[in-house]
């Protein structure tokens, strides 16, 4: 039984790492001011029919803090580049020069700083239900214990420490956000 209880234990917090490792990976994609190649790590291109990453099809750069550079590979798929760049809705105008495409990131302004801070709560909120869900399926498989044997005063224990573990990460996904909301609102 307890071999079950630890082996529950540790699904739990590597379902939590996964659920805290995805939201901050999306932090990283919002962004707080300079120019960075990351912030174009979500686009797909139309790539001979199939969707494919734009790192995989083109080179991205940063020239300097407000100019990021994408020299597609093939010369031919600059337009499908450009046209996946506008498509995924990141408020960029990218420029071709023929060869290259040159997006100039704007500064951001009062408004686009507290929006992109209501987009990093509501990623926040996305990784606190995923952590709850977790939490869900853990007590889910203590109860399944406790129906076959599990004494009642070991399954109480185990659900304190369940939600002692759900409220580590819930802390670590609120440190995270003020960290990055802290990012995003310092000019």
């Amino acid at each position: 039984m307890i071999e079950d209880l630890t082996m529950i234990y540790e699904e739990f917090k590597a379902s939590n790492d996964k659920s805290a490792e995805h939201f901050s990976n999306e932090l990283v994609k919002i962004r707080a001011g300079k120019a960075s190649p990351v912030m174009l790590q979500g686009v797909m291109v139309d790539y001979y029919g199939s969707p494919t990453p734009l790192q995989q099809v083109a080179n991205v750069n940063t020239m300097d803090a407000r100019t990021i550079s994408v020299q597609p590979w093939e010369k031919s798929i600059l337009n499908d580049v450009m046209r996946a760049i506008i498509n995924a809705n990141l408020g960029f105008a990218p420029q071709s020069n023929g060869e290259s495409l040159l997006i100039s990131v704007p500064p951001l302004t009062e408004d686009r700083r507290r929006d992109l801070v209501k987009r990093t709560k509501a990623e926040g909120e996305i990784a606190k239900i995923a952590i709850r869900n977790n939490r869900k399926d853990a007590l889910d498989m203590v109860k399944s214990l406790k129906d076959d044997g599990l004494p009642e005063d070991m399954q109480k224990d185990a659900e304190v420490e369940i939600q002692n573990i759900t409220n580590a990460y819930s802390t670590k996904v609120d440190s995270l956000l003020d960290d990055k909301e802290k990012e995003i609102m310092t000019i």
